[in-house]
């Protein structure tokens, strides 16, 4: 289940408002699913900037490379160490242990701009055949 909190990309991202001005961010279980075995992670170091729906990084799976989008625009503060080192905690764990970067928003108002967890699971539901 997607936590109810958490705001969603239709490119399967996740953010989590977490301290004023903070997030944390990563992909869906729904994401990590379809890619199959993640085995790199490439994330932009901390004290970049990410920008809402723009490319991020990349994530590799056995099977393919993917582009990672950024759900919302702001500073990366901290990677994910432990995922870089051990990229299946974005399979074990995608909305826990598994997740990819911490920022500090520049653009709170941009969540708005993402879907709930409803609208994510209505719009996953769609995309089933």
């Amino acid at each position: 289940m997607n936590p109810e909190e958490y705001r969603y990309s239709q490119e399967h991202e996740w953010v989590c408002a977490e301290a004023p001005g903070r997030a944390r961010m990563g992909i869906t279980d729904y994401a990590q699913s379809q890619l199959g075995d993640v085995v790199f992670l490439d994330l932009p170091e901390a004290g970049s900037q990410v920008t809402q729906f723009a490319k991020m990084g990349e994530i590799e799976t056995v099977k393919a490379v993917s582009d990672l989008f950024s759900p919302a625009s702001g500073k990366v503060l901290e990677r994910n160490q432990a995922a870089l080192d051990n990229p299946a905690l974005v399979n074990e764990d995608p909305y826990g242990a598994g997740w990819l970067l911490q920022i500090e928003l520049s653009q709170p108002a941009e969540l708005e701009a993402l879907m709930n967890s409803e609208q994510y699971r209505e719009f996953v539901a769609g995309l089933s055949p």
